[in-house]
């Protein structure tokens, strides 16, 4: 090969000199360059995408005092909103509120009976018949003082008759609803969607019948 290089004129042996660097080049750049290119672009990618993230994180360690405030804000939203909306329903500590309430405002309850619940969305109204003896004044305190209760309670349908037969301070009977609300549980909402869903549902139509053939 050296010997059939010497005998090519000078300016051939440098075009072959510079073919061979040119390949060499071209070799290089192929197997060794590119691919590490490739590989520097992939890597910097990755550290944009890390310092993105890094910079998403370090936003939101900055706003974690901010969030925790709103979660202590929702927390204490939620523990009023349980007391004027208990979760459950306990008959026998409203009687007791009640009977509280009607003895300070001087009525006596002649009856309680609570009704079935009606559900609703979020929570559950519980309406309870009351029967109750004494007079206008004494009736008006007594839905005053429940106005102020923590926990809601509504009147509605009130009859009030005279006594045939006053007696001191037990001029009138009064019948009312009071209906007071229950705050439902995640499984008490989902249960009230499934049973409106398939309250919403539609039978399918029957089959129509076949076509009677004429003679």
């Amino acid at each position: 090969m050296a010997l059939s290089l010497n005998k090519l004129p000078w300016y051939a042996q440098l075009g072959v000199f510079l073919a061979m660097a040119v390949a060499g080049v071209g070799i290089f750049y192929y197997y060794y360059e590119m691919p590490a290119r490739e590989e520097i672009a992939k890597q910097e990618k990755q550290l944009k995408t890390l310092r993105a993230d890094l910079d998403k994180a370090r936003a939101t360690a900055k706003k974690l005092p901010e969030f925790q405030a709103q979660v202590d804000n929702l927390e204490h939203r939620l523990s009023t909103l349980r007391a004027v909306l208990p979760e459950e329903k306990d008959a026998a500590d409203l009687l007791r509120r009640l009977q509280t309430v009607a003895m300070q405002s001087n009525l006596v309850i002649m009856g309680f009976k609570p009704a079935p619940t009606i559900t609703r969305q979020v929570h559950a109204e519980w309406p309870i018949n009351l029967e109750l003896e004494g007079n206008y004044h004494n009736l008006a305190a007594f839905f005053d003082r429940l106005g102020k209760f923590t926990r809601i309670v509504n009147v509605s349908g009130l009859e009030v008759k005279g006594k045939d037969k006053a007696q001191p301070n037990v001029s009138i009977s009064a019948k009312c609803v009071a209906t007071t609300y229950v705050l439902l549980d995640k499984a008490a909402i989902e249960a009230a969607k499934e049973k409106a869903s398939a309250k919403g549902a539609k039978p399918a139509p029957k089959p129509a019948a076949p076509a009677k053939k004429v003679a």
